[in-house]
């Protein structure tokens, strides 16, 4: 059976509990990792979330998993990952993922931009990227 898009972002939205703005702040001040998984022409554009990894969807597993050898070690299986994208499916799908990988708290936070609105901290971008 072919499975779509949509639904793959379905499943991970019902699997990946979603986090407002005040949540996520919460999460952080518990120690929280946070992760953009954008592109990085967008980052450039946008700048961060203050303090978050840049980490591109392509690539999330490689650097998640213990096992891979260009693993992040500030990535741990049993700490709070918040995950941010453009819109909310790639950060969906990367929590997901990271949930099948044995991440045990992970959250999304959806948009960038509902983060950038609730006046939440930001790293600019600078000339010629960051």
């Amino acid at each position: 059976m072919t499975t779509s898009v949509k639904q793959l972002i379905e499943a991970a939205n019902a699997a990946v509990p979603r986090v407002n703005a005040d949540q996520a702040r919460e999460l952080m001040a518990q120690g929280a990792v946070v992760i953009d998984v954008r592109d990085a022409p967008e980052v450039e554009t946008t700048g961060k979330i203050e303090g978050a990894l840049h980490i591109s969807r392509g690539m999330l597993e490689f650097r998640a998993d213990p096992d891979s050898p260009i693993h992040d070690k500030r990535l741990a299986r049993d700490k709070p990952v918040l995950i941010y994208c453009a819109s909310g499916g790639r950060s969906a799908l990367a929590g997901k993922a990271l949930q099948d990988l044995g991440y045990a708290h992970v959250y999304n936070l959806g948009a960038f931009k509902d983060w950038s609105e609730s006046g939440g901290a930001i790293e600019k971008p600078i000339e010629g990227g960051m």
